[in-house]
């Protein structure tokens, strides 16, 4: 694959970019519209917003983005939704990583690498609510290139209803595209975010692809926007029904102690941590995703 895809690289990362700020803007507006229950009287938080920057061996631009994250507040604890374009070459480690994931041939001879995508987590104040976990990812080298990305749902405390809304909404998202691809991508979730050590999964799952490619980039591409498209009405709707709820300090130590289980999972397994640290990339803005607070027994 000789293309640079330009055009393409532009087009995904103005997409993050773009559903970064929808997704920041309807998040404030929560802020402001809880009005009862915990945490009402205080004021509404707002994102604080840093530009990132990717370390590059020597010294060149590597590109970086934007770090938005928002603390303390009526709903959300902290929540971080962060969008980066980088680029560069690829260090050996990471080079042997590629070929053994996606079989590519050697990269010795052209290890450049473009990558860009929006990650979010957020991490909620009261322990009805769930925790969630978005990114979406578009990865170039000359060799090949991808998407990759889903949502999943992780709440402390589990309800049936909250879990088949999240998940039928990832459904009608997906389901335009082919019936095949919820299954498929349901399934994948449920492997990808399970905790071997703990031997249980980390929440109730969700969609997740990696390494996707159809070689029709349209195509996939529009697929990457709906995942994108569907995390909004299938999150809101469950902060909004569980915001108010009274909680215990019995159901605030079930939380803290589950964010254990997310912390264990982030630091140990995920792939995109591994990557974020290992290629340069601001070390705060790859470990965004840790909460605030957590708990072991």
């Amino acid at each position: 694959m000789s293309t640079d895809f330009d055009t393409e690289k532009a087009t995904a990362s103005g997409w993050f970019r773009q559903l970064r700020d929808q997704i920041v803007a309807a998040f404030e507006a929560l802020e402001d519209s809880h009005s009862t229950g915990p945490l009402s009287d205080a004021a509404p938080a707002r994102f604080e917003v840093s530009e990132t920057k990717r370390a590059s061996d020597d010294g060149s631009d590597a590109g970086g983005g934007l770090m938005s994250v928002m603390r303390g507040g009526r709903v959300f604890e902290k929540v971080g939704v962060n969008v980066s374009a980088v680029y560069g070459s690829l260090g050996e480690r990471a080079q042997a990583a590629m070929m053994a994931r996606k079989g590519l041939p050697g990269m010795s001879g052209d290890p450049r690498f473009w990558a860009s995508g929006i990650s979010l987590v957020a991490h909620m104040q009261n322990p009805h609510v769930p925790a969630v976990h978005m990114n979406t990812r578009m990865f170039w080298t000359p060799h090949a290139w991808w998407f990759g990305g889903g949502s999943d749902l992780n709440p402390c405390i589990e309800y049936d209803a909250d879990t088949a809304h999240f998940h039928a909404t990832q459904k009608a998202h997906l389901d335009p595209h082919g019936a095949a691809h919820y299954p498929r991508f349901k399934d994948w979730a449920d492997e990808y975010f399970y905790i071997p050590h703990r031997h249980r999964a980390r929440g109730v799952g969700g969609i997740f692809m990696d390494d996707y490619c159809s070689n029709d980039w349209a195509a996939d591409f529009a697929l990457t926007q709906d995942i994108g498209r569907a995390f909004l009405p299938a999150f809101v709707p469950l902060v909004e029904k569980r915001r108010s709820q009274s909680f215990s300090e019995a159901d605030r130590d079930t939380q803290l102690i589950h964010r254990g289980l997310y912390a264990e999972y982030n630091l140990v397994y995920d792939r995109g941590t591994k990557f974020g640290l290992e290629t340069g990339h601001d070390a705060n803005a790859v470990l965004m995703s840790l909460p605030p607070l957590a708990k072991w027994v």
